[in-house]
């Protein structure tokens, strides 16, 4: 069993560059698409914060397919993450992305972060299109 698994995780923009490639060179990797939830940089009082705000993650947590589409991802990933331990690999790629990179991909991110770290995965993360001075 490996105990060096890092699991990286992103969030983007679909709009200011696409999915992220895999710096690892593994090209492997989970990507999930968050334009389909509701969207919080749409109402006035979230456009000028981001998915790490307190705020906007409750709104979020408020919405039922929001809880359905977390419940999913991290079944999905917890398994994925024992699986690659278990082989010995080193390295796992997350990536999540909404249309602006600001508020469904990073509080995406930062949570699985939480998550996975509670379970004892060593991660990193990196929110690659965040506007400038928002992070």
């Amino acid at each position: 069993m490996s105990e060096t698994l890092t699991i990286h995780i992103y969030s983007f923009s679909y709009v200011r560059g696409g999915i992220p490639p895999d710096p690892t060179g593994h090209g492997g990797g989970f990507v999930f698409d968050c334009r389909a939830l509701p969207n919080p940089g749409r109402e006035e009082a979230y456009k000028n914060l981001t998915g790490m705000n307190e705020a906007v993650s409750r709104t979020l947590e408020e919405k039922a397919e929001v809880r359905t589409y977390w419940e999913r991802v991290l079944g999905l990933v917890l398994d994925a993450a024992e699986v690659f331990r278990g082989r010995g690999f080193e390295h796992l790629s997350v990536a999540f992305g909404c249309t602006g990179g600001q508020h469904r991909s990073v509080y995406f991110a930062e949570r699985l972060r939480r998550s996975l770290e509670e379970k004892g995965y060593a991660c990193t993360v990196v929110h690659r299109d965040l506007p400038e001075g928002l992070g």
